[in-house]
């Protein structure tokens, strides 16, 4: 399967490889202000966000991600950025995130309708066993979010990830079986 050409799509969103030249969509988006205060990444700029774009098409190169740009179809923009990420492949396990959508997009259902394209896409065509979401703990929204998809809470690694203020977080990480999400789909 070559990676730089999967396509996920439904009537909401679309999921487009990502690409350098979509440094200029996603531009305005990643400069609202806090928009990924609770993530290590640094999009604040354009060479930042180039550099991020660069870093997520190296690891789509190495088949550790597959990173995507988000098309909000009912609008016809940019919503953002997302990716399947630190891709076992031998354990079959796989992680959901550096997920960043717009805050015009916050709260519509763009979000579920993104995740449940790629959860949908991990399990049934990639055949992963699981698949796991990091997010920082006081990120109560995005915990919420992955809550409602019947993620469960697996434990907190305590102070691992530094931001780029400088704050070290704690990061919860969440894990999805095929038979939880069954379970939480027939719900969504």
């Amino acid at each position: 399967m070559n990676l730089d050409e999967i396509r996920l799509e439904n009537d909401r969103v679309s999921l487009l490889p990502l690409s350098r030249t979509h440094v200029g969509n996603l531009l305005p988006i990643a400069l609202q202000k806090g928009l990924i205060r609770y993530s290590p990444s640094k999009i604040d700029s354009e060479e930042d966000l180039a550099a991020y774009v660069s870093n997520a098409l190296v690891q789509r190169e190495q088949k550790t991600a597959i990173p995507f740009l988000v098309l909000d179809k009912r609008s016809g923009n940019t919503a953002g950025c997302t990716r399947f990420m630190n891709i076992d492949w031998d354990n079959r396990v796989v992680h959901i995130g550096s997920t960043w959508i717009g805050r015009e997009f916050q709260g519509t259902g763009l979000n579920t309708e993104m995740k449940r394209l790629m959860i949908d896409f991990a399990f049934g065509e990639l055949h992963f066993e699981k698949i796991e979401f990091r997010i920082d703990e006081r990120n109560t929204p995005s915990r919420k979010a992955v809550e409602k998809l019947g993620a469960v809470l697996e434990g907190i690694l305590r102070r691992n990830v530094y931001l780029t203020d400088g704050f070290k977080r704690d990061t919860c990480c969440y894990g999805l079986f095929p038979t939880e999400w069954e379970k939480a789909r027939r719900s969504l």
